[in-house]
């Protein structure tokens, strides 16, 4: 009788190759898993990473926290924060729910993103969508911190000295702004294409910048 080809003595010694791993199981190359971490620990980790990005964002420098450990509840918030900051007391004052104004914000905020990222993406550059909207969304810090201002001022007598401090401030979130995301987003695009990149930039937090100005008053 033929012997089966497959049968393998007992005795027989078979070295076995590869690397055998749990999936969820900590790696020693990587982070250890946060399958099994409480709720508590999970939100606590997420708020100090947002803490880190505003961080980096009031002092600008060469980094890749933004782009590598991306999320969009910094951009949702400030998103949020603005839009309701610009509707202000008109909408108490009118029979006008706001709608209009806190629609306009999300709209200039994800489509401006959009339209960055396709720039981004023909001009050669590495760089996705939800990283493009975490970067210009966290950038808007400065001007969400100019609006504040600009409300503060607001409170008093308005004259054309007044309106000429609201209008520098404004100016200084702009240029803040947009330096900052400059600085995150200057290494994902080709060296000789820089320029064709920045000025979508630059148009985007223009646009935010001149709602502040025209709806502060």
């Amino acid at each position: 009788m033929a012997s089966d080809p497959s049968f393998v003595p007992s005795n027989v010694n078979i070295d076995v190759e590869g690397d055998i791993t749990v999936p969820g199981a900590p790696d020693e190359e990587e982070e250890p898993s946060t399958l099994d971490e409480p709720v508590l620990e999970t939100l606590k980790r997420d708020f100090k990473n947002v803490g880190k990005k505003f961080f980096h964002v009031l002092l600008p420098r060469q980094s890749k926290t933004l782009l590598r450990d991306w999320d969009l509840w910094g951009p949702l918030v400030l998103c949020v924060f603005l839009a309701m900051l610009l509707q202000g007391h008109k909408v108490a004052d009118s029979n006008n729910d706001g709608g209009p104004q806190f629609a306009e914000v999300f709209v200039v905020v994800w489509v401006g993103s959009f339209v960055i990222t396709i720039n981004s993406k023909l001009l050669g550059g590495q760089i996705s969508f939800f990283q493009s909207v975490c970067v210009l969304g966290y950038c808007i810090f400065p001007l969400d911190v100019a609006l504040v201002v600009c409300r503060i001022i607001l409170l008093a007598k308005q004259n054309l000295a007044l309106f000429i401090v609201r209008f520098l401030i404004v100016i200084l979130g702009f240029a803040w702004a947009t330096f900052a995301s400059i600085v995150f987003l200057g290494d994902s695009q080709p060296p000789n294409r820089k320029a064709l990149a920045v000025y979508p930039i630059f148009l985007f937090y223009f646009v935010i910048s001149w709602m502040i100005i025209s709806n502060s008053g």
